[in-house]
């Protein structure tokens, strides 16, 4: 056999070699990982746990309940690559779990964020608003550093508002935002082809300017959620909406101006809280517990991966880029996130 045959064969080989593990990448990618992903998820999360923060009597207990974080349903997409944070499908079973657990008395909600997604906020209201409805538990909120927008809408229904001097609250409104790169395009040269069945099907493009009747639209729009926001704050404060609305011009208050606007009743940190909730209950020797998840594959790999090649920042932009709707989204949100 000469030397080109031996070269003919080697090349043969080489191609074979390189079908074998580009079907094999191929059927992988073509794997449902989301939907797997998933159902690991919903299975962890059956098995959730608790962590004791006061030990005490287990018969009457008081759970802590945290939102850290802006407040958003990343879904499973992010599950390889996401840092710790807020996890919206785990806060919502915390809620039905503490309405269905007979030894919970009271809850605290710990509110530590800038707002977030307008669905998101309003899924949380709802789950609040069932547990007011179908038992007696109270419920204390306890606002951190920030409690602002959907920060304020989730704790707007609780019995009592605690804050801090320095708590950053209010910034009632909704938001709505894009961005318009159609110039700068436009200046390099480059063109956008667009095909569409309707004239506003593209609304909100970044790469043309708004007309002026997709604004209104628009401003339609979110003036319902804002109407919705106002009337959830009357309901639980107890104020007349024309009340409200001399706050709800997106402004932002401390501490003291959220009590003497009566969006708050006192100042105290989270252990003043569950201390009030203790006497207000007469349950002094009461366990005080959060839950807790146990660590998923999902997390695990995301720890593995930068605690073992060193990725913490590339993750952390990998899992922005990831998790970020492109899509303008109606928000409660407070400030650039």
């Amino acid at each position: 056999m000469n030397i080109k045959r031996w070269v003919a064969l080697g090349i043969a080989a080489l191609l074979v070699g390189v079908s074998i593990i580009v079907n094999s990448v191929s059927a992988a990618l073509s794997t449902d990982w989301t939907s797997w992903l998933e159902d690991y998820e919903s299975t962890m999360l059956e098995t959730m746990g608790s962590t004791v923060i006061e030990s005490g009597d287990v018969s009457e207990r008081i759970a802590v309940l945290r939102v850290e974080g802006v407040i958003q349903d990343t879904g499973a997409a992010s599950s390889l690559f996401a840092t710790e944070g807020y996890n919206h499908s785990f806060f919502l079973q915390q809620l039905e779990e503490a309405k269905n657990d007979e030894s919970v008395k009271g809850i605290v909600l710990a509110v530590d964020s800038p707002g977030g997604g307008v669905v998101e906020s309003a899924e949380i209201y709802k789950d609040l608003m069932k547990i007011k409805d179908e038992t007696d538990k109270p419920i204390y909120v306890s606002m951190g550093g920030m409690a602002a927008s959907g920060g304020y809408y989730i704790a707007a229904p609780a019995d009592k508002i605690f804050v801090m001097k320095e708590t950053m609250t209010g910034s009632i409104g909704v938001i709505l935002q894009s961005v318009n790169y159609g110039d700068l395009a436009e200046k390099y040269g480059v063109e956008f082809v667009t095909i569409k069945t309707g004239p506003y099907k593209d609304i909100l493009s970044p790469s043309r300017d708004m007309l002026p009747e997709e604004e209104e639209m628009l401003q339609d729009m979110i003036n319902d959620s804002y109407e919705e926001f106002v009337r959830i704050i009357a309901e639980g404060r107890g104020m007349s909406e024309e009340e409200v609305r001399k706050v709800a011009d997106g402004r932002i208050l401390n501490g003291r101006q959220a009590i003497e606007a009566n969006l708050a009743d006192d100042y105290g940190f989270e252990e003043d809280v569950i201390a009030a909730m203790k006497e207000d209950l007469d349950i002094p020797g009461a366990e005080v517990f959060e839950y807790s998840q146990e660590q998923s594959l999902s997390s695990l790999f995301g720890v593995k991966a930068q605690s073992f090649l060193g990725l913490d920042i590339e993750t952390q932009v990998i899992s922005k880029l990831i998790t970020d709707n492109q899509a303008p989204r109606m928000m409660y949100l407070y400030g650039e996130q």
